[in-house]
C-alpha cells in the first residue's frame, strides 16, 4: 500500500540508479513511494481528497450481460467507412456549412466548423485548421506555405498552440480543399490534430544537440508515426487518393503490424484504430530529466528518457493517466521495448469499462 499526494507530487525513487526516476522542472516533490513492479491505480473524481489510498492494481472487466448505451458520435464513427461519410458528400454541397455527422467527422482531419458569434442574421460559417507537428518541428516550406496560406484564404493570422501546432482561421468551406491539398504538398499534416484520436506528440522543441534529447525527439515522432490512421481517408479526401510518401523506421512498421499481443485489429484497414477510433482525444509527451517545458504529467501518458553517465538511452519511464486512470508507477522498459507499450496503453484506453476495488 501506498499514500500519494496528488499524481504531479509523486516521486518514484527505485534503488536501481539506472532507472532511478529523475525530476523534473516543474513537478512539486514529496516524498518518496517504495519502488513497486506493480503499478498502483487509484481513480480520480472530480474532487479529490487530499490523500488517496490505493488498494489494488488494474483489472479489466467485461460485463457481457448489459451492453453499454452507445453515443451518437460513436455510431457515426462506426458508419463512416473509416471517416469519411457523410463528409465526403457535404463538402460538394453549395451550403456554407457541413451538417452535425460531417462536423464529427471533419475533426479527424484536423479541423473543426465554427461560426461569428459577433454577426447578427445567418451564421457566419467558417472552418479552423490545426496542424500536426510532431515534437514541434516545421521546415521552412511549410512555415512559409501556412503564412502564405493565412493571408490568401485565413483572417490573416496564424496562431501557435500549446501541443506545437499552428492553427489557421477564418477558412471558409468551398476553399478547405485548396487549403488542405496546399499544406499536405509542402510535407505538412493535419490528419489527427483534432478527435478521437492520438494527438500531436509532443517533445522538448529547442535546438539542442544533446543526446537525451535528441533521443526524445525521434521517439515522439516514432510514436506519432506509429499511430497514425493507415486507411487512406484523409488523402482521399484532399488530394484525391494521392498518398504522400514518407519514409518510417523500419521498426514502427514492423510495430503497427505486429499482433503478438493481440493490440490489434486483425484484416482491418485501420491496425490500430478499428472502425471507432477512441472513444476520446489521446495525447502523449516526450521529454528528458530536468525538462518540463512540454507539462509531462497532464497528458495521457509522459515519458522521460533515461540515459546512462555518457548520455546513451537506456530506456523510459512511463507516466499514464489514461481515461481517469492515474498510474503512480507504470514502469521502466528498456529503449528497444517501447513500441509494444504504446500499443498495450492503446487498448486500455479503447476499452473503457474498468473495475477496481477502492478504498478511502
Amino acid at each position: 500500500m501506498a499514500t500519494a499526494y496528488g499524481a504531479a507530487a509523486t516521486t518514484v525513487v527505485p534503488n536501481d540508479p539506472k532507472i532511478r526516476m529523475h525530476s523534473l522542472i516543474g513537478f512539486k516533490p514529496s516524498h518518496s513511494l517504495a519502488f513497486n513492479r506493480n503499478p498502483h491505480v487509484f481513480l480520480v473524481p472530480k474532487s479529490t481528497p487530499s490523500v488517496i489510498r490505493a488498494v489494488s492494481t488494474v483489472t479489466v472487466k467485461h460485463d457481457t450481460a448489459t451492453e453499454t448505451k452507445r453515443s451518437k458520435v460513436e455510431i457515426i464513427k462506426e458508419g463512416s467507412n473509416y471517416i469519411r461519410n457523410p463528409l465526403n458528400e457535404e463538402l460538394l454541397t453549395d451550403a456554407p456549412n457541413i451538417n452535425e455527422a460531417a462536423t464529427q467527422l471533419i475533426k479527424f482531419h484536423g479541423s473543426y466548423q465554427q461560426y461569428n458569434r459577433d454577426e447578427r442574421g445567418a451564421k457566419s460559417y467558417s472552418f479552423m485548421l490545426r496542424t500536426k507537428n510532431p515534437c514541434g518541428k516545421v521546415s521552412n516550406k511549410l512555415y512559409l506555405t501556412m503564412d502564405d496560406l493565412a493571408d490568401q484564404f485565413g483572417i490573416g493570422t496564424l496562431r501557435l498552440t500549446t501541443r506545437q501546432t499552428f492553427q489557421l482561421h477564418g477558412v471558409l468551406k468551398k476553399d478547405l480543399k485548396t487549403v488542405m491539398s496546399n499544406i499536405i504538398r509542402s510535407m505538412g499534416s493535419t490528419l489527427g490534430a483534432c478527435g478521437d484520436l492520438n494527438r500531436n506528440v509532443l517533445a522538448p522543441a529547442a535546438p539542442i544537440a544533446r543526446k537525451d534529447y535528441l533521443f526524445a525527439q525521434e521517439t515522439a515522432e516514432n510514436i506519432a508515426a506509429l499511430l497514425t490512421p493507415q486507411s487512406g481517408f484523409y488523402y482521399d479526401m484532399w488530394v484525391d487518393g494521392e498518398r504522400i510518401m514518407r519514409a518510417e523506421p523500419p521498426e514502427v512498421v514492423k510495430a503497427r503490424n505486429d499482433n503478438n499481443h493481440g493490440t490489434n485489429f486483425p484484416d482491418s484497414p485501420e491496425p490500430i484504430y478499428g472502425t471507432q477510433f477512441l472513444p476520446r482525444k489521446f495525447k502523449i509527451a516526450v521529454t528528458v530529466p530536468g525538462d518540463n517545458s512540454v507539462d509531462i504529467l497532464p497528458n495521457d501518458i509522459g515519458v522521460v528518457v533515461v540515459t546512462d553517465e555518457n548520455g546513451e538511452p537506456q530506456g523510459f519511464n512511463i507516466y499514464c493517466s489514461v481515461f481517469r486512470l492515474v498510474v503512480v508507477w507504470e514502469g521502466h522498459i528498456g529503449w528497444r521495448q517501447h513500441f509494444p507499450v504504446w500499443e498495450n496503453l492503446w487498448v486500455m484506453s479503447q476499452k473503457r469499462t474498468f473495475y477496481m476495488p477502492l478504498k478511502p
